[in-house]
């Protein structure tokens, strides 16, 4: 049986995440024009020029900057999953300062409706009351009323989250996904743009 893979279960072999981690921890990242990266005990700090992020760096990981790559080192085989989160954060963090990050957020529903102010959304998601969402530091929002693009029938807004934090951006459309959930029947609610969702059959009486 080859390292990387766990026993046979059903017929198939079971990749050994360990392994791929380890894989992905290896790929060294060639650092853009424009970028320069920090290496501190603890932390990378990387400026571009879109900003500046700092990523942690785990314990038994460590980085290594040569000619304009990036290449992250463990110190025992333990740190195998660490390694490859560390990788993964860093090239995140050299992504968001050149390029930026963005998600996609659909209101959908008859009456639905998402209005950006500033630092802040005001949302219209079928409750008595209205919803007004603060926007952290780091994450700004558009929206549009759009067409539906989906097989649901009801008019749609589109809200574009933007910044150069990929962890924070996920962390705010979670949060606007939880104001209100995509109904199990008809799909209404904050969903996920590139989400596919399968709604259940209606119920009939009898």
């Amino acid at each position: 049986m080859d390292e990387g893979e766990l026993p046979e279960l059903s017929g198939r072999l079971i990749p050994n995440p360990q392994k791929i981690m380890s894989r992905v921890g290896k790929k060294p990242i060639t650092i853009p024009t424009g970028v320069t990266v920090t290496i501190n005990d603890t932390s990378l700090e990387v400026k571009g020029p879109k900003g500046t992020l700092s990523t942690p760096v785990p314990s038994g990981v460590s980085f290594k900057l040569e000619e304009g790559t990036l290449t992250a080192e463990r110190a025992g085989k333990d740190q195998a999953a660490f390694h490859g989160l560390a990788r993964a954060l860093a090239n995140n963090a050299i992504v968001g300062v050149t390029e930026g990050f963005t998600r996609d957020m659909d209101i959908v529903g008859v009456g639905y409706k998402a209005d950006v102010q500033g630092k802040k959304i005001n949302f219209s998601l079928g409750y008595s009351h209205p919803i007004e969402y603060a926007l952290p530091d780091g994450v700004d929002a558009k929206t549009e009323r759009v067409n539906t693009k989906t097989s649901i029938n009801q008019y749609q807004t589109t809200i574009t989250l933007t910044g150069i934090d990929k962890q924070l951006i996920g962390q705010v459309a979670a949060e606007l996904n939880r104001l209100r959930k995509p109904d199990a029947y008809k799909g209404k609610g904050v969903r996920y743009a590139d989400r596919q969702y399968k709604l259940k059959p209606g119920k009939t009486g009898k």
